[in-house]
C-alpha cells in the first residue's frame, strides 16, 4: 500500500465525505414530489438540505486545507464525474420508493457510525462538523430504518419490493468498508475510523432492523466497488450534468 503525504490524504478523505453527502442530497432532491405521502415529500426535502449542508461543510474544509483556492462550489460544481468521489452506493437511483427506502437505510445506518467516530476526530474541525452533522443523521437513520420496517412488514407487495430492493443493492455496501492509502494515512494520523472498525456495528443494527421487518441479511458475495477512485457507471454522468447545468451556464458569476 502506498503511502500518502498526510496533506493529500486529508484532502481527499475530506472530498469524499462531502461527495457521499452532496450526490445523496442531490439524489433525493430529485425526487421531491414523488413520494407516496406529503409528510415524506416535506421529509426528504429535509434531509436533502441537511446532507447538501455538510457536503458545503466538507467541501468548504477540503479547499481550506488543499490551499489552492478552491471553494465548496468549485468542488461540486467544477469537477468531471471522474473527479467525484463517493461510494456507488449513493448514487444508485430510486427505482421506487422501496428502492430509495433501502438505499437511503443501508447508507444513514453507515454514516451515523462514521460520523460517531468522526467526532473524536485528533483535527478538532472534523470534529465539529461532525458533531453537528451526526445529530442530523441520527434522524436520517431513524427514519428510513422506520420505512424498512414498515414496508418490510407490511403487505405482501411491498415485501417484495423491499426484498427486490434490497437484492439489488446489498452489493454495494462491501465498498463503505473497503480502506486504501487514504484511510491508513487518515487512521494513522487518529483523524478518522479505520474502515474495517465500521463494519461489525453496522451489521448488528442492519440485522435487528430487518428482523423487525421480516427480512434476512443478504449473505455477502461479489462487490461492488470504484466509487472512491473516480470509477463511476454511465448514469452518473447525467447525475452530474443536471446538477452542475446551472451553474456552469454562467461561468465566473457570483452567487
Amino acid at each position: 500500500m502506498n503511502v500518502l503525504a498526510p496533506q493529500a490524504a486529508l484532502v481527499s478523505y475530506l472530498v469524499r465525505l462531502g461527495d457521499n453527502a452532496l450526490i445523496l442530497g442531490q439524489q433525493l432532491a430529485a425526487v421531491t414530489g414523488r413520494a407516496p405521502i406529503v409528510e415524506e415529500d416535506l421529509a426528504n426535502a429535509n434531509v436533502a438540505l441537511d446532507l447538501i449542508g455538510q457536503a458545503r461543510l466538507w467541501l468548504a474544509l477540503a479547499g481550506e486545507v488543499e490551499g489552492a483556492g478552491r471553494t465548496a462550489d468549485d468542488f461540486a460544481y467544477f469537477r468531471d464525474p471522474a473527479g467525484f468521489r463517493n461510494v456507488l452506493l449513493v448514487e444508485r437511483s430510486g427505482v421506487d420508493f422501496a428502492h430509495a427506502t433501502v438505499r437511503d437505510f443501508l447508507f444513514d445506518t453507515w454514516h451515523f457510525g462514521l460520523l460517531r467516530g468522526l467526532e473524536r476526530s485528533s483535527d478538532a474541525r472534523i470534529a465539529a462538523i461532525a458533531a453537528k452533522a451526526a445529530r442530523e443523521v441520527e434522524y436520517h437513520a431513524r427514519r428510513s430504518g422506520d420505512w424498512v420496517v414498515r414496508l418490510g412488514d407490511g403487505t405482501a407487495e411491498s415485501n417484495a419490493r423491499v426484498r427486490a430492493a434490497l437484492d439489488a443493492l446489498w452489493p454495494y455496501t462491501g465498498e463503505l468498508f473497503e480502506a486504501d492509502e487514504v484511510d491508513a494515512e487518515v487512521a494513522r494520523a487518529g483523524i478518522g475510523p479505520a474502515p474495517e472498525t465500521l463494519r461489525e456495528p453496522w451489521r448488528r443494527h442492519v440485522a435487528a432492523i430487518f428482523a423487525d421487518a421480516t427480512l434476512d441479511v443478504p449473505a455477502d458475495g461479489w462487490m461492488q466497488s470504484g466509487g472512491r477512485s473516480g470509477r463511476h457507471g454511465e448514469s452518473f454522468s447525467y447525475l452530474i450534468a443536471e446538477m452542475q447545468s446551472v451553474r456552469r451556464s454562467v461561468p465566473g458569476e457570483r452567487w
